[in-house]
């Protein structure tokens, strides 16, 4: 997320919008066209495109979404029925395909889509103290889903999750009270994601090898022991996440 607004606010801030198409049914009648976009900002995995001196676009990209940019009347490059958001500004093109959510919001109600959010662990507002707090307020809770929800701390997702489980050697679903290095934890996931911001495949081995970024998430055998990797579906129906350990490395 933050490499996308890092792209986002390349190609569009200080631009005036020449055409905009919101594929939404809310919003589908929107016309932003001869505002300025003034920026866009990630929150966590949330985008806030700020428009003119009132509007900001609030998208996240879920599971399957993603923002393409490209050179205004250039086929897409994914299917045009998959579109939610069009920006044209000049002969610079931005296109949200599958975008889970869309929304059109006043700048004063930012703080109504993205205030439950716990410090960014790329933000200004980082504030590792905070962090630990907000985990340790369930102490009954498996630690994986508590680093997962990003009301605790914003920015991290099942890879992160699987891996700084791994660096810490517990099992995802020991509880928090049982994690006795908290901040130790919260410092090792800002400095992961510090490290990765210009890596998009989220290498936390040091090496970008395929096959070797990752100690267990998505792997076969532990790349540290070589252990067999468990695997498997936890959290709630309809919200399954998949988990990766190892059972010698983790306990």
């Amino acid at each position: 997320m933050w490499r996308t607004a890092r792209t986002l606010e390349k190609a569009l801030s200080g631009r005036v919008l020449t055409h905009t198409d919101f594929r939404v049914p809310a919003h589908a009648t929107a016309d932003l066209a001869g505002q300025t976009v003034v920026e866009t900002v990630a929150r966590g995995k949330h985008l806030l495109t700020r428009i003119g001196d009132d509007i900001t676009l609030h998208t996240h990209l879920k599971m399957e979404g993603s923002w393409v940019v490209g050179r205004s009347g250039a086929r897409w490059r994914k299917p045009a029925h998959t579109a939610r958001v069009v920006l044209r500004a000049g002969e610079v093109e931005a296109v949200g395909f599958s975008l889970g959510i869309v929304e059109l919001v006043s700048r004063e109600r930012e703080a109504d889509v993205v205030g439950h959010l716990g410090p960014d662990l790329l933000g200004p507002d980082w504030d590792a103290a905070l962090a630990v707090e907000r985990l340790s307020a369930d102490p009954d809770r498996p630690i994986a889903e508590a680093l997962l929800d990003q009301r605790n701390l914003a920015g991290i997702g099942n890879v992160y999750a699987a891996e700084l489980c791994f660096l810490i050697g517990r099992l995802p679903t020991t509880p928090v009270r049982e994690v006795d290095a908290l901040p130790r934890l919260v410092s090792r996931a800002r400095e992961l994601l510090m490290i990765n911001r210009e890596h998009p495949g989220m290498p936390t081995t040091g090496d970008l090898r395929r096959g070797r970024s990752h100690w267990v998430y998505g792997q076969r055998a532990c790349l540290r022991c070589g252990t067999a990797v468990r695997v498997e579906q936890q959290g709630e129906q309809g919200r399954e996440r998949v988990r990766f350990w190892c059972p010698s490395c983790q306990r």
